[in-house]
């Protein structure tokens, strides 16, 4: 049987790079993307992922439970198992002043970027652990420093920490569990290329040395 790899994430380049990767190692992957529904304030196009060739795309609401567990159920299905699964956490930038948010755009942020990755994290350890085996990756960018010389991004942030913060508690508790749980963080400036590399070179080894806790990249990675 094929290896089973889905992927779970915002648009951003990072998924992207994450997919190109993954084209490099099956013909085909399953993919649920949440789209950006916070276009720039330049009135330019939202950033688009690009899921590359070889994507079977799912549905996914974050909004909902139910979806949850049936993207999990579909990407079984589709693949035939899951042995790896993505999630990348890249929530899209929003700068605006605080009045300047609307109650309904804080609703949206906090479902997609936040509520939903909770509902699928679950989903998805209830399913390795009855598999008893397989990769789960949590994938987050570094957070910046603030910069007092530039807008504040209100939205981003917090929903990154939130998803670190829940993914931190998982990794914590999965020394005694049946599958790999590994965290995997970098610099906003890192090579995305290179750092999908670099993911992939890691779930690959199979390593418990890289298990249970956060993996930074650095441009030192590949040499160790």
């Amino acid at each position: 049987m094929t290896r089973g790899v889905l992927i779970a994430g915002n648009e951003s380049t990072l998924f992207s790079a994450i997919a190109a990767e993954t084209t490099k190692r099956v013909t085909s992957y399953a993919s649920a993307i949440i789209p950006n529904r916070f276009p720039p304030r330049d009135g330019g196009l939202p950033l688009r992922a690009e899921s590359s060739g070889g994507a079977i795309p799912l549905s996914w609401n974050p909004a909902s439970p139910i979806s949850a567990r049936t993207l999990v159920l579909a990407a079984e299905n589709r693949l035939g198992q899951i042995n790896d699964a993505i999630l990348i956490c890249s929530p899209p930038a929003v700068f605006r002043t605080a009045e300047g948010l609307e109650p309904e755009e804080i609703e949206i942020f906090v479902v997609d970027h936040i509520k939903g990755w909770f509902f699928l994290i679950r989903e998805l350890v209830l399913y390795f652990r009855g598999a008893g085996a397989g990769s789960l990756s949590f994938v987050a960018p570094e957070i910046k420093a603030v910069d007092k010389n530039t807008p504040a991004d209100l939205l981003g942030p917090p929903a990154a920490t939130c998803f670190m913060n829940f993914a931190s508690g998982i990794l914590s508790l999965s020394a005694n569990e049946p599958f790999q749980v590994m965290g995997f963080s970098g610099s906003e400036t890192s090579d995305k290329g290179e750092f999908a590399a670099w993911l992939f070179k890691i779930i690959d080894e199979s390593s418990r040395k890289y298990t249970g806790k956060w993996n930074r990249f650095s441009k030192y990675s590949f040499f160790r």
